[in-house]
């Protein structure tokens, strides 16, 4: 490097050093850490409050105060159907949690097998999942609580490297499992293309026995944007290629509804869900009906679903809108930065130089800005490269993330700037 640009170098970090000075002075406090609904989206289901009005009485005249219904009421079936676009006949509706669902599913995979006995996962020595990355940390978590081996695949703008995906498959009879959120993947925001459903539908073809995709389709109706890119059917898929054992869907009204009282959802072949109900039916003697209730009398159908989602999304395109503004301001054109642009979910994946992350993330919070801890997204909170932050900005106000995204672009270049002149040494 010429002495005139180290020299560069240093006046700008000098200029940014100040700036950062500046943000500190502040005293700043503002989280753009988790997914969660703003207070505004919450109120958009206000009217759950005493819309029962007294009438407990499902449709087919169960009592929903009374214990039973392990799968959950026949109108509340319809409402996780109109959601995932499956059967209701193929749904099990559970508590307020599709995690809950998730994580008992896979330990009742692997403690006692969804076919039989036999074909418990505890039984065929190591287990090991495939993890997309940058994924969802509480699905690695999953992982890590039962002692499954992740193994990372590389995301791509259609979704998992299917290539590696395959290749990973054939060669390792002790890969059981692979997460997907297969529409405006978490944190990413890519929508999964046709073919790599299709291709995610085959896999129980050359995977070993056992085999189950977990399809954690929490972002199916949270679009941004009108005609936002549709999701192929993994169940059609699924049916075509006779591999419908294979996939075990789940989805929930959390960011629909009241995000911790909501409905969740489990969407299975009839062989999953029967071996999955044995082991539930141990669990409990059934769930919460009366909010199950609830929750299908304020979205009865799905037109009323899809109307009371774009409410959703008036009051989060903003917010995205303040994220990529900022980042495109920024880092447009320059090599500090990139990111996705998504249309829909609740997430911004932001890359920054390699080795950058922690160190942004560091300089954030003590500014007064948390965001997720650099490689959250990775199995076992380590990024290789340790590059990839993720974006939440649903919770503050608009000013708020506008704010916030001020100290964000600081920050990326303070630390940016600070890598290079390191580099000089």
């Amino acid at each position: 490097m010429q002495p005139d640009q180290a020299t560069q170098l240093r006046q700008l970090e000098s200029q940014l050093a100040a700036e950062y000075q500046a943000i500190l002075s502040k005293k700043l406090n503002l989280d753009l850490t988790r997914g969660k609904p703003s207070s505004d989206q919450l109120d958009l289901s206000d009217a759950l409050d005493g819309i029962l009005k007294g009438n407990y009485i499902a449709a087919d005249g169960t009592d929903t105060r009374n214990y039973g219904g392990l799968d959950g009421l026949p109108e509340a079936k319809q409402l996780g159907a109109n959601i995932m676009g499956v059967d209701a006949a193929n749904v099990l509706v559970g508590g307020s949690s599709s995690l809950t669902l998730m994580f008992q599913v896979a330990s009742t995979a692997y403690l006692f097998g969804l076919k039989d006995a036999a074909s418990a996962w505890k039984n065929e020595g190591e287990v090991k999942f495939l993890c997309p990355v940058p994924g969802y940390d509480r699905h690695f978590t999953i992982c890590e609580q039962l002692g499954i081996k992740m193994v990372t695949v590389p995301m791509t703008s259609t979704g998992p490297d299917m290539d590696a995906v395959e290749a990973m498959i054939k060669a390792d009879s002790s890969i059981k499992g692979m997460w997907c959120v297969p529409k405006y993947s978490n944190p990413t925001g890519v929508v999964y293309s046709d073919e790599t459903v299709d291709r995610i539908s085959k896999l129980g073809k050359i995977a070993s026995a056992n085999f189950r995709v977990f399809w954690d389709n929490a972002y199916s109706v949270h679009d941004l944007v009108d005609n936002a890119p549709q999701l192929a059917s993994i169940l059609e898929a699924t049916r075509r290629n006779g591999t419908e054992d294979s996939v075990i869907q789940f989805a929930s009204t959390s960011k629909i509804t009241q995000a911790g009282a909501g409905v969740a959802f489990v969407a299975a072949s009839a062989a999953n869900l029967a071996g999955f109900k044995k082991a539930l039916g141990a669990q409990t003697i059934g769930p919460d009906k009366v909010n199950q209730i609830r929750h299908t009398r304020f979205l009865p159908d799905r037109a009323a679903l899809m109307a009371h989602m774009k409410k959703h999304a008036e009051l989060l395109n903003p917010r995205f809108e303040a994220v990529l503004s900022a980042l495109s301001d920024a880092f447009e054109g320059t090599d500090m930065g990139s990111w996705e642009k998504p249309v829909g979910g609740y997430f911004v994946s932001f890359d920054t130089r390699k080795g950058c992350a922690k160190e942004t993330v560091r300089l954030a919070a003590e500014a007064g800005v948390k965001l997720t801890p650099a490689g959250a997204t990775y199995p076992y909170g380590k990024d290789p490269e340790d590059r990839n932050i993720r974006i939440a900005p649903s919770v503050p106000t608009v000013p708020e993330v506008v704010e916030a995204m001020k100290v964000f672009v600081t920050c990326v270049k303070l630390a940016s700037v600070r890598q290079e002149i390191a580099a000089l040494a």
